[in-house]
């Protein structure tokens, strides 16, 4: 939620900035705006996408070298000029951009209220940057030691990045709850959100960790923590590619990364699975077998399209593993003081690796004794370096604001790790799993042969683009792909969705059902089948229009839906890899026909890293 960048060195930092927020702008994108250092601290912010921002025609763009932006989801007041960060202190020496919630704001304001200070926003931020100033004025400090009093007060998640008056070659920043990486070059730094604003510049990064300052000059990266003890920076070199987090030529990121999963399932898989000699490396998994194989149970926290992973991932480990699972919404989670400890594992995931409610959610039962497993698709984010063990899913950036290939390569590790568990444990048959490991190989080229149908699915979509509601129904593995469905088509379309176990459909649903109605069934060939027929045979008494997902060669559904979209024959265990994709495909044609912004639909940000 909510995109940062920063530049000091010796180039022209707006351009710099300016570049780094559209890359960034899938975080939030009400407002914008930037802080550049001239002569003095001159701001310029607008409503709207970072777009705006291009009409900033001071001569301090071209000559600037220090600078700091923000692109926003906005939390506290809506999206207008006043309310778009930087914000400025009462005496205009202090400028800040920051990323998350400050929850105690109210009090803090009313305080500094009694004290003279006015406010032109409704925002926290405005409060937070007031109070650094106020505790830096009572107390004669450095902003540094102002920034490390008030942030012991703050309750919240926060990045914040202050420029100073007077301090022209310095950026302090500092972290709790929300993501920031440095960028190291010669003679300049970056700062981001995350790497995308960064890679084309340099691949030397520092992840900063909660309660940790950055003293930032063009020379020298100074790292404390808030007890004002130094910190060595731990530099890692990026394995990502600029090219990544371009569109290459597709219309949108996210065509681009429904297009992306042959190779970013390959990725995943990569050093992995070796279906020649039939072995299966997953080292998180194997360094704590022991563990997975005493576990009284498994506890999968997550939020989203990853809770949806989570879902499937209970089918597999149930069947394969014969561990009990449950699972969780982590924002349900970290509040109902569950019972948790010894001999619990918990299985978080989330592709930003930042999702704040899964973080607090881990942290607490970290704390009562069980073991932290994270699935994760950024390198170096909160959760991979809070978990115990983990294992990254290495889809690649993912820009899009609604998840796609991430959640297919959460599910090929979740069901790599419910193979490798299994086979461990003894509940999975030699056999068995040396066919698993076959069907598991064959994926990312069904994965292709589907996306080859993507034609066939627009035309679906041009039926339906005018739909007020859908119904996604499935049963056992697809009944989760049933509820991802429906997420999408309500992200990417604002068509209202609903998702159900196809069984439940009796159960009320089958109320709304009329000749307007579209009734999506995930219906590909496994032991459901037969009951998923009769569901249909239900729908299309009382008038619905089906759509149907079936596997090649089904002629039965054939003749009974209004539209179907084919999918290559699978194991039921892996059918949810395959089977999501026509529901991905027809979201994005559904969106587009309805002439929307796919990549950004209103409201949403990709990483949700507030509560």
């Amino acid at each position: 939620m909510c995109g940062i960048v920063a530049y000091i060195g010796h180039q022209a930092a707006y351009s710099i900035i300016l570049k780094g927020l559209k890359r960034l702008e899938y975080r939030g994108y009400d407002s914008s705006g930037i802080a550049l250092y001239g002569d003095q601290v001159t701001s310029f912010k607008r409503k709207g996408r970072v777009a705006e921002l291009e009409a900033w025609t001071d001569p301090i763009t071209q000559t600037a070298t220090v600078g700091i932006g923000h692109t926003r989801w906005a939390t506290h007041g809506e999206p207008s000029d006043a309310n778009a960060h930087p914000h400025k202190s009462n005496s205009g020496k202090l400028t800040l951009v920051h990323n998350g919630i400050i929850e105690n704001y109210a009090s803090l304001k009313q305080e500094l209220i009694q004290k003279g200070y006015t406010f032109e926003s409704e925002t926290d931020t405005e409060v937070l940057v007031n109070f650094i100033e106020e505790i830096q004025k009572n107390n004669q400090s450095s902003l540094e030691e102002a920034m490390r009093i008030a942030l012991k007060r703050v309750v919240g998640a926060y990045v914040i990045i202050v420029i100073e008056e007077g301090f022209p070659n310095r950026l302090i920043a500092a972290r709790k709850g929300s993501p920031l990486v440095i960028g190291v070059g010669e003679g300049e730094h970056f700062l981001a959100s995350d790497a995308s604003p960064i890679i084309e510049y340099t691949k030397q990064v520092i992840y900063v960790n909660d309660y940790e300052l950055a003293i930032i000059s063009p020379d020298e990266i100074i790292l404390k923590n808030l007890g004002n003890e130094p910190i060595t920076p731990y530099i890692q070199q990026l394995d990502m590619e600029l090219a990544q987090i371009e569109k290459g030529g597709y219309d949108h990121f996210m065509l681009k990364e429904i297009f992306d999963q042959p190779a970013s399932l390959t990725d995943c898989l990569r050093g992995r699975l070796d279906s020649e000699n039939m072995t299966l490396t997953l080292a998180g998994v194997e360094q704590h077998l022991s563990v997975f194989a005493q576990a009284k149970r498994i506890v999968i926290v997550a939020c989203g399209t990853s809770w949806h992973a989570g879902l499937v991932a209970e089918y597999m480990i149930e069947t394969l593993c014969r561990i009990p699972v449950e699972v969780e919404y982590a924002s349900e989670f970290r509040y109902r003081n569950p019972v948790i400890g010894p001999g619990d594992i918990i299985l978080a995931i989330s592709q930003s690796g930042e999702t704040a409610d899964t973080l607090v959610a881990i942290e607490r039962a970290k704390e009562q004794g069980a073991f932290i497993f994270g699935v994760v698709n950024a390198v170096g984010s909160s959760i991979a370096r809070l978990s115990h063990a983990g294992a990254y899913t290495h889809a690649g950036p993912e820009i899009g604001v609604a998840s796609t290939k991430a959640f297919t390569a959460q599910l090929t590790v979740l069901a790599m790790m419910a193979m490798k568990i299994g086979k461990a444990k003894g509940t999975l048959a030699e056999a068995e799993y040396n066919r698993l490991l076959g069907e598991l190989a064959l994926i990312p080229e069904k994965v292709k042969t589907t996306l080859a149908t993507h034609e066939a699915i627009k035309e679906v979509a041009k039926h339906y683009a005018d739909a007020r509601d859908f119904l996604f129904l499935g049963r056992g593995y697809n009944f989760p792909v049933a509820l991802e469905g429906a997420l999408k088509l309500k992200e990417i379309s604002y068509i209202h969705a609903e998702g159900y176990p196809a069984a439940e459909m009796k159960h009320g649903p089958i109320a709304l059902v009329d000749e307007n109605l579209p009734v999506l069934f995930i219906a590909t060939k496994d032991a459901y089948y037969e009951k998923i027929v009769s569901n249909i045979q239900e729908i299309k008494a009382r008038k619905g229009k089906v759509i149907a997902v079936i596997s090649e060669g089904d002629t039965l559904i054939r003749s009974m839906a209004d539209h179907v979209m084919v999918v290559p024959e699978v194991d039921e265990l892996l059918a949810p890899l395959i089977s999501v994709l026509p529901t991905q495909l027809l979201s994005y044609y559904i969106g587009v026909e309805r002439g929307l912004d796919v990549d950004k639909p209103r409201n949403l940000a990709k990483s949700v890293t507030v509560e």
